[in-house]
């Protein structure tokens, strides 16, 4: 099983609010997710959290994509422009550092359009195990 089928598979809470791996290369993922009624809050529009699951579970394949565990350590999340209900979201993640304990990733989330609605970093921590 590639990283792709087991993340899709056994990311239970990925797969309970609806983000799905679409592509997964080394160095490089794409997650996407449509915003159902379920991920808006108060304020009507899609809940922040929807935002990192989808762009952490792109970083998860990315991270864990070379065969070895990693568990991320550290995120930063800066959200430029709200998702409405009905949107189609992708996040894309580029590794940008392959370190063997401390790799290092950006996720930008956008709509189907392009149109950028957040970017997150991720640093993950490599342990002496394969997934």
């Amino acid at each position: 099983m590639d990283i792709k089928e087991k993340l899709n598979n056994e990311d239970r809470f990925a797969k309970s609010i609806g983000a799905q791996l679409t592509e997964v290369s080394e160095g490089f993922a794409r997650a996407e997710l449509t915003v159902e009624e379920h991920h808006l809050n108060g304020a009507e529009v899609c809940q922040g959290g929807v935002f990192y699951t989808l762009a952490d579970l792109a970083f998860a394949a990315v991270a864990n994509g070379r065969g070895i565990l990693t568990l991320g350590i550290s995120n930063n999340i800066t959200f430029i422009q709200s998702a409405q209900l009905g949107d189609r979201l992708v996040a894309e993640c580029h590794e940008v550092v392959n370190h063997h304990r401390l790799p290092y990733c950006e996720i930008q989330i956008s709509k189907a359009d392009g149109t950028v609605l957040a970017v997150m970093t991720g640093l993950g921590y490599r342990l002496n195990k394969p997934v």
